[in-house]
């Protein structure tokens, strides 16, 4: 009997061990099923698909005030006279329990979309770029761990409204512009597809400045098999290529990374191992309470597929909610490495508009949305 108790102790014992050496991720798991759907993916539940020839379907456009203009410091936006776009596809802010995928009129979503994401992720392009952010029917958190295929079917309805925003982006807003994509999280692997679908193979691979594919797994066999014309950026004012990184401190759990997924270093912009001191970190923006910028707030070194940040020298992100659990600092992916970022978006733009002559490019103006016709999505 003796011998039974002892056992059920250090079953207890280790189980409790478990649970608090895995506590984050544990509350991530928990909270993850506490908003998952409690009903299987209905196609005929799906919310309306949005209509990309109306403003309202869009989180940012060039000429309509939203957060996507915010500068910090001293910067400027330039978006009235840049000669370069960016289709930017946000991360994951819808939480809601009701449906697999987001409703465009979820007034909550698209607040939280606004205020958490275009003024800290969005407007580091505000400087290089007019911004068209389109606004998708993203797929709740829960889709990512949901194991019965709900998951990947609104994955997929997102999907299906990221391309057709960006072939109504091409077609009545970018006028044959160069242009960059950026996305992070859920937009990035949207945005993966989207280079495959759209853009690998095709003559709009000369007018893609970049690619920013930010806080998302990017494997580097996948990406050489499905856009093997679109290399990993090797340098600072490398083009036609493809930056990633996933932020995370010493503490961090593995979540998913493997020697071949893919690291730049923000502060470098080289995807090799070396360390990048603070002293290169140009500014890290916190948008809770009070925006704050602060330069040589966190290094960075690519390690085993994450960028590694050995300590944040800075106390403006403690009140930011790490869901993922203790150092893993995918919603600072952007927020870390802001201005560096911001320069870089700058400096590829500065460097394609060079390369391909800017006083022979004819740079054509945008239509408004209302003037748009005959719109066929996928044909351009």
């Amino acid at each position: 009997m003796k011998r039974v108790a002892l056992i059920i102790a250090l079953l207890v014992a280790v189980l409790a061990g478990a649970g608090w050496w895995f506590r984050d991720t544990i509350g991530f798991v928990m909270f993850a099923w506490s908003v998952t759907p409690n009903h299987p993916f209905n196609a005929a539940e799906v919310p309306p698909a949005p209509k990309y020839e109306d403003n309202a379907s869009w989180a940012a456009l060039p000429g309509k005030h939203d957060l996507a203009d915010y500068v910090p410091g001293d910067a400027q936006d330039n978006q009235a006279r840049a000669q370069v776009d960016v289709f930017y596809v946000y991360p994951t802010t819808y939480i809601g329990s009701e449906h697999w995928n987001q409703g465009i009129s979820d007034v909550v979503a698209n607040k939280d979309t606004d205020d958490l994401v275009l003024d800290g992720e969005a407007s580091a392009f505000n400087g290089c770029c007019r911004v068209y952010a389109p606004r998708y029917r993203q797929a709740g958190l829960s889709a990512f761990l949901d194991k019965k295929g709900n998951g990947e079917k609104a994955l997929a309805i997102a999907y299906q409204d990221v391309e057709a925003a960006f072939d109504y982006f091409i077609l009545h807003f970018n006028q044959g512009r160069p242009f960059i994509i950026a996305g992070h999280s859920q937009g990035t692997r949207h945005l993966q597809l989207l280079l495959q679908r759209r853009i690998s193979g095709t003559p709009l691979l000369e007018r893609m400045v970049a690619a920013y594919l930010i806080g998302f797994n990017v494997d580097r066999n996948v990406m050489a098999k499905s856009v093997p014309n679109i290399p990993v950026c090797s340098e600072a004012k490398s083009l036609g290529c493809y930056v990633t990184w996933n932020s995370a401190g010493p503490k961090a759990g593995y979540f998913g990374y493997t020697p071949t997924t893919v690291c730049v270093n923000p502060l470098t912009w080289r995807a090799d191992g070396a360390r990048a001191d603070f002293a290169l970190n140009l500014g890290s923006l916190s948008t809770t309470n009070a925006v704050t910028l602060k330069p040589g707030a966190a290094d960075a070194q690519c390690i085993e597929g994450r960028l590694r940040v050995s300590a944040l020298r800075t106390d403006q992100f403690k009140k930011v909610p790490m869901l993922l659990g203790r150092d893993n600092y995918h919603v600072l992916d952007y927020l870390l490495f802001y201005m560096n970022l911001r320069q870089n978006a700058q400096a590829r733009s500065i460097a394609w508009l060079t390369l391909h002559n800017p006083t022979a490019v004819e740079v054509k103006p945008a239509l408004k949305p209302d003037d748009a016709a005959n719109f066929v999505p996928g044909h351009y």
